[in-house]
């Protein structure tokens, strides 16, 4: 989708000037984009299509894409309050979220902090805790630098914000993030009651037994686990087949349970 035809907007919440783009008209949609990328380089894929059927709101959460960093840790439960604050400049009162990765984790964050805004939520390769991840993932983050970065992401960092500081920021907060990553309990995950989609691919960083763990412990999930890797399935800038069908298909099972 063409962000000269549908230019972002930013709001000032939090001390932060978080950018936004919407589309569409309907029930609110919040998504919510994975580490080290932006709005349409997550999204751009299905979000045409979502906009068709839903008020889409995609935000760019601290130190990426438009959104500048500012002088504050980068937390999951940041960018959860982060994200509600915007939804209340919006004057929105409920809404669906869906996160992609580190956007999932955010989003569980949410559900869990303020459970009243949270009509549904769709969990795509989400990780709430560290056994989620493969082998080695989070010692890999001792040697990691901006070269390991794909260059799809860094290119999309870049067409946001032409700023190479700012793109090694990101990649600094986030890798710092990620080394810190904490456990959410089960407890937490069992507190969230709303319906819950859960999609995985199934060779990906994240487990697909992860997936079904994450779907099990929370009371109302459905799960879907799908061929291919990290993202692949919903048509994200680094997937590796850009023909492939599947994004349509993941994309019309977001549709049904939405509107279920």
């Amino acid at each position: 989708m063409n962000n000269k035809e549908h230019p972002g907007l930013y709001a000032e919440v939090n001390d932060l000037n978080i950018y936004y783009e919407t589309y569409g008209i309907g029930r609110p949609l919040v998504l919510l984009h994975g580490g080290g990328s932006t709005i349409q380089s997550t999204f751009g894929h299905i979000l045409p299509e979502l906009a068709k059927t839903h008020q889409v709101i995609g935000v760019e959460l601290q130190a990426h894409g438009h959104t500048k960093d500012i002088d504050r840790p980068l937390s999951f439960e940041q960018d959860a309050d982060d994200v509600v604050a915007l939804i209340k400049h919006l004057g929105i009162g409920k809404a669906d979220f869906m996160g992609f990765s580190n956007g999932g984790t955010s989003c569980l964050q949410i559900a869990i902090r303020h459970p009243e805004l949270v009509n549904k939520l769709v969990l795509s390769s989400t990780t709430y805790k560290r056994e989620g991840m493969q082998p080695g993932f989070f010692e890999g983050f001792q040697y990691a630098s901006l070269e390991n970065m794909p260059a799809m992401l860094r290119k999309a960092y870049l067409d946001a914000n032409p700023d190479p500081i700012g793109l090694q920021r990101m990649f600094d907060r986030d890798v710092a993030r990620m080394k810190n990553f904490k456990d959410i309990s089960d407890a937490n995950i069992k507190s969230i009651m709303v319906p819950v989609f859960v999609i995985n691919g199934d060779k990906e960083v994240v487990l697909a037994e992860h997936a079904l763990k994450l779907s099990r412990t929370l009371p109302n999930a459905q799960l879907a686990i799908l061929p291919g890797g990290h993202g692949d399935y919903i048509g994200e800038i680094c997937a590796a087949d850009k023909n492939s069908k599947i994004p349509d298909l993941v994309r019309a099972m977001i549709e049904s349970f939405l509107n279920e």
